[in-house]
């Protein structure tokens, strides 16, 4: 090796306490500088190994594999060294690979993974080791004065590795580097150890310290203008050359010569792609591939018996068998037998202990052998799915099932899965957090001390969109471009953080990746955990851990099985009480007509995969009637196929309003299911098979090719094509037309296995929503408790579907929600925001031991008070959960502080043996009625609809706008469900109302809009304010408000629904202030008489209230009845009043709740004073 300087502490992004450098530009980097090799020295970790030693060969660097380890310091365990580990050799890796998982499962301290020296002294085969300049134990010593120490350290590290041992010498500016420099070249040559030069680099470039700081600060919580942070690194710790090297370390040039001794030392191979599969146990005297097919025939003949036509055909049962053959000999041929056993294992297990698994997912539901082995659930011949998509012969590469398990169980089939192939040889897979656009943003500013409030304004800048970036979010967000553009702290955080983003932040657990190693884990790959040795995973990622010959197998949760779960137990109890047998969910009919006429009307919130308004809007186009026209729906709805126009041309040719064409005759067996559409990729590999000879296998790799697009392959691929069919017959411009038709639909063509596969579950929650609306939307609702904007979402469905939603009540609701019968849903619990699941479990295990509470001090002396606390009980009565336990929620919460009281005493008597002295035992729940506060009024709707928001995240009891109710056909506002299609064809203009559900605002080519969602309990409309509207009403246009809006109705076309295209807006409450002409006061002289008030006292009261809200345009009238007669009198300008909520409210409780009306003038939403609110403007499209 002919170089001047190796770098040999090089510390990546992978290092996640500190480090800059990204693998590909680091070797990019040392090639153009000339370097030969370059080491990569992560802290702890070897997480970035793979991808640095595939870059480097790429680059024809040579790659030099190691960790910079942390030694564990016995006196102070919080001070460990720093000790540079080099792989020599495949022995050195292995030997490393053992002891960094032994960091992190035997030697974390504090969460922070250390090696102990004695761990090295018995292992360190095929290592070299260099203790990290000031930083180690060595170094720690001399820069302490204690030569002696150091001596006996070097001693014992000399004797560990021999002359595999160094010691580094740093120049990278930091205090006592030169003084460490000196006294360990004394100490080493004197012991005869040879120094080396490192840079200990942190980032490529010197301009890149800043970042560099910032990443740092971001790890540590700090910020960086903390004075007490520790400043630990240098400007000048970059990717030096080895000429600045060579100059740096002029004086001591032998410490540069070491770096390429040790460079020629290390000569680590690794041999990359190659497959290891872990022994699945099979019968004695038998092989596995006999085994397989054994398995496979037995699964195939058990499967006949649900096929009636095999059955009965012969032809179709050789078929059948025919194609079972050819799979197996490929499974066979590939080497593939014990991937397909291991897999059918462990989901036979999953189904023998009642954990749902999904019918299938991916390409793998084309298997014929992964169904009868009873991996998959759907017949890949009924459906026409191939198994070429799956396991191509011409393409060598590992089968993937990708297994759809119940989210809460699917541990328990992995956690199987490891105790039958050993702890040791079973993991999950680490996956890498990085610091994405929103977060880098949020995370920069707190570091640079920027206000919270400055900080969260530029990240909602940002659009939430998955994949986005800051520099598209500068070219997409007109508002952060502009605040970029023109604010320079703006500009400081979002050019920092571009330095930053996509940088590794953390570690985490693949969602669902596991490997299955033939031996220890620890043979192919480190280990990673927290400490205590929880969440054990591998250090190399999904792409690296299969680059390293790992097998990986997928067990993913999928939330909708857990529903489907839940439906069919509370179905089967049901069904058990009406003496039916259980339902069987895999045996339902396939055209059941309640669930397609329900699929036809778009109903379809909560049906897997069908739920998103787009899909609602092209299933009501598409009117689907049978079960291949979901998998249509499943391919559809993709962006290739909405874009292209295809998705109107498969609508049109369903119901005959264009001709179905096909471009040769001999594909019409293929695309007849598909309206003569190439809609499959399936599709794509049978026109090249029927029109062009290719094998399946040969097809699958033109599928492929077409769908990287290159167009020397699709040259070459196009001749073949257009040879086979000529010989084939068909016409050369034909061949050449159909091949190009082929290769566009290739780009928007959709995986049909995959497709059909969700179809299936699509359907069987389709047809659970149809039959047994209340246990699956039970099961819906409880599946997405912790997310309170779904909760509310299903809870409108709910109410669409003539659902009821009882409130939660505690002597009624378990933790989840709950069916009864057909018609009527009881609310979980677990969905009330601030009651945990340990007060629930006290709450209802106490209720079904003891039977139903009584009152609240019954309630508060039954429940565990240490677990459900004060502020539990103030959240359950908000929420309506005591309604029963009381006469209203006012009285409840007044008698709470009492109840507690009482509760306390008689557990503190019951401690003491004593007997109970308030009367609050198994025979009495109250105190004498007299200690026992009861409010003289509930709480008014206002703050009654607030705890239930605010506990249940909806109002359950009633709505915003019930209070207008009375208000509405007065102000000539019309309710939402009194308008039809015919009148949305017009332009008829129109006052409506209603509370604002959501708010969607999007920017357009002629400025910004939003699209309002109004409801007003009858019905809901969303209303469109475009432009001049939009900028006009802004302001108003948040939720969780009533507004009142004027427009004009039309009829959408696309949604399928009326909208209101809005030209003014104004809260509901002003445009009463506005039109009211008078208040209008009944006052009885009996009602007086009750509450003891003189005529004075009522005057003087009455004032009171009015004076506030003078100055308005209303009139108050009173109308003065006694036993003698009655008067009206009408007070004089002077007491004119704004007609506010909180008048009214004060009033009503003044003189009664049906002695106050309001009279209205008639008229348009006023501008004038309130043109700030909400001023006119044009409608705009």
């Amino acid at each position: 090796m002919s170089a001047d300087f190796v770098h040999l502490c090089v510390h990546s992004e992978y290092s996640l306490v500190d480090g800059l450098v990204r693998v590909k530009p680091l070797v990019a980097s040392v090639a153009d500088r000339g370097m030969p090799a370059v080491a990569l020295t992560d802290r702890s970790n070897l997480f970035a190994m793979v991808k640095f030693y595939r870059a480097a060969m790429a680059a024809g660097v040579k790659p030099l594999v190691g960790v910079d380890a942390l030694i564990r310091n016995d006196e102070d365990p919080a001070k460990p060294s720093r000790l540079i580990l080099l792989v020599q050799n495949y022995e050195g890796y292995r030997t490393l690979t053992d002891l960094v998982s032994r960091s992190y499962r035997e030697g974390q301290h504090l969460g922070v993974p250390m090696m102990d020296g004695a761990w090295l002294a018995g292992a360190n085969d095929g290592l070299i080791a260099i203790s990290v300049g000031r930083d180690g134990d060595i170094g720690q010593a001399l820069t302490a004065g204690n030569r002696q120490r150091a001596s006996e350290l070097l001693a014992f590290w000399t004797r560990c590795f021999g002359d595999r041992f160094y010691l580094s010498v740093a120049r990278t500016g930091r205090p006592g580097e030169e003084d460490h420099l000196h006294a360990a070249v004394e100490l080493a040559s004197g012991a005869g150890v040879a120094v080396v030069a490192v840079n200990d680099v942190c980032f490529i470039d010197r301009d890149d310290f800043d970042a560099h700081e910032v990443r740092v600060c971001i790890h540590e919580g700090r910020t960086l203008d903390d004075s007490r942070r520790p400043r630990n690194y240098s400007e000048q710790q970059y990717l030096r050359s080895a000429a600045e090297m060579r100059e740096l370390f002029s004086d001591l040039p032998e410490a540069i010569e070491n770096t390429v001794e040790i460079a020629r030392r290390c000569n680590l191979e690794l041999t990359l792609g190659k497959n290891y599969l872990p022994e699945f146990p099979i019968p004695g005297g038998m092989t596995v591939d006999a085994y397989l097919r054994q398995e496979a025939q037995r699964g195939l003949a058990a499967r006949f018996e649900k096929i009636p036509a095999a059955g009965a055909d012969a032809t179709l049962r050789e078929s059948y068998l025919a194609r079972l053959d050819l799979e197996l000999d490929v499974i066979i041929q590939m080497g593939f037998p014990g991937y397909f056993l291991i897999v059918a294992d462990f989901i036979q297990w999953a189904r023998d202990n009642g954990i749902p698994v999904g019918p299938g997912r991916g390409s793998g539901a084309g298997s014929l052998v992964a169904f009868a082995l009873g991996i998959t659930d759907l017949d890949p011949i009924e459906h026409d799915l191939l198994f070429e998509r799956f396991l191509n012969p011409e393409r060598v590469s590992m089968p993937d099932f990708d297994i759809d398990f119940c989210m809460e169980k699917r541990d328990r089939v992995i956690d199987y899965v490891a105790e039958k192939y050993g702890r040791d040889s079973v993991s999950q897979i680490i996956t890498y957090g990085s610091m994405a656009a929103k977060a880098v943003v949020r995370d920069v500013g707190r570091v640079l001390g920027h206000p919270y409030g400055f900080v969260d304004r530029i990240a909602k800048l940002v659009p939430f969109e998955v994949g986005m970036t800051l520099t598209k979010a500068l070219d997409q967000s007109p508002d952060l471009e502009e605040a970029y553009r023109k604010e320079d702290e703006v500009r400081e955080l979002i050019d920092m953080a571009l330095k930053l983003e996509g940088v590794a932040r953390n570690a985490g657990k693949h969602a669902g990746g596991v490997v299955i190693a033939p031996t220890v884990l620890t043979d192919f790959t480190p280990l990673y955990c927290e400490a205590g040795g929880d969440n054990l995973v591998t250090q190399f990622d999904k792409d690296d851990v299969e680059a390293v010959g790992l097998v990986k197998f997928d067990f993913l949760g999928l939330r909708t099985l857990t529903i489907i779960d839940w439906a069919v137990h509370a179905i089967d109890a049901q069904r058990s009480r009406d003496g039916e047998p259980p339902l069987d969910i895999s045996a339902i009919p396939g055209k059941d007509e309640d669930a397609f006429r329900l699929l036809k009307s778009g109903n379809t919130t909560a049906v897997f995969q069908l739920e998103s308004r787009g899909m609602k809007e092209l299933i009501k186009k598409l009117q689907p009637d049978s079960f291949d026209d979901i998998t249509a729906l499943v391919a559809l709805f993709r962006p290739g196929p909405l874009q292209s126009g295809m998705v109107d041309d498969f609508i049109d040719r369903k119901h005959g309003r264009a001709k179905v064409e096909y471009p040769h005759p001999d594909l019409e067996p293929i695309l007849k299911p598909t309206y003569g559409v190439i809609l499959y990729q399936e599709q794509v590999m049978q026109i090249a098979q029927v029109l062009a000879g290719y094998t399946l296998g040969g097809a699958d790799l033109l599928r492929r090719a077409m769908g990287k697009k290159k167009p020397e392959e699709m040259a070459k691929q196009g001749e073949i094509f257009v040879s086979g069919a000529r010989e084939r017959g068909v016409e050369e411009g034909t061949a050449k037309y159909i091949f190009d038709l082929m290769e566009k639909f290739a780009g928007y063509g959709f995986n049909k296995s995959h497709s059909a596969a969700y179809a299936l579950v699509s359907y069987q929650t389709l047809w659970l929503k149809a039959h047994y609306p209340a246990a699956f939307m039970a099961a819906v609702l409880s599946s997405d408790m912790d997310s309170t904007d779904k909760v509310v979402t299903f809870i409108e469905e709910c109410r669409a579907m003539g659902l009821k939603v009882e409130p939660p009540h505690v002597n009624r609701s378990g933790f989840m929600f709950t069916g009864e019968g057909n018609d009527r849903i009881i609310y979980g619990l677990g969905a009330i925001k601030g009651v945990g699941e340990g007060a629930i479990a006290s709450i209802v295990e106490t209720r079904e031991n003891g039977g139903a509470y009584r009152d609240l001090f019954d309630f508060c002396r039954r429940v565990d008070l240490r677990k459900a606390n004060r502020r539990v009980l103030e959240a359950l009565i908000r929420s309506g959960a005591l309604d029963e336990l009381g006469p209203n929620r006012a009285t409840l919460m007044a008698q709470l502080p009492l109840a507690i009281k009482m509760a306390d005493q008689h557990s503190a008597m019951e401690a003491a043996g004593q007997d109970d002295l308030f009367g609050i035992g198994e025979s009495a729940t109250l105190a004498p009625e007299e200690d026992v506060p009861v409010a003289d009024r509930d709480w008014e709707d206002d703050l009654r609809l607030q705890g239930e928001k605010e506990t249940l995240g909806l109002y359950l009891t009633g709505h915003p706008i019930d209070r207008f109710e009375a208000d509405l056909a007065a102000l000539d506002v019309r309710r939402l469900d009194s308008f039809s299609v015919e009148q949305g064809r017009g332009s008829e203009r129109v006052r409506i109302a209603g509370y604002v559900v959501a708010v969607n605002r999007r920017a357009t080519q002629r400025g910004y809009m939003a699209s309002v969602l109004l409801d007003d309990r009858k019905a809901r409309m969303e209303a469109v304010f475009f432009n001049e509207a939009y900028e006009a009403c802004r302001e108003l246009l948040t939720a969780d408000r009533v507004l009142v809006v004027e427009g004009s109705v039309v009829f959408d076309d696309f949604r399928g629904a009326l909208t209101l295209r809005a030209d003014r807006a104004m809260p509901l409450e002003d445009l009463r202030v506005a039109l009211a002409g008078r208040v209008l006061i009944n006052v009885d002289s009996e009602h007086l008489r009750r509450q003891r008030w003189r005529g004075e006292r009522f005057v003087d009261l009455l004032a009171k209230h009015l004076a506030p809200f003078r100055g308005g345009n209303c009139q108050v009238h009173l109308d003065y009845r006694t036993d003698a007669g009655s008067g009206k009198i009408v007070l004089g300008d002077e007491w004119r009043v704004e007609a506010r909520d909180e008048l009214l409210r004060q009033l009503r409780t003044l003189v009664g709740d049906d002695a106050v009306q309001v009279g209205y003038r008639r008229g348009s939403l006023p501008a004038g004073e309130a043109e700030d609110r909400s001023m006119r403007a044009r409608t705009s499209s």
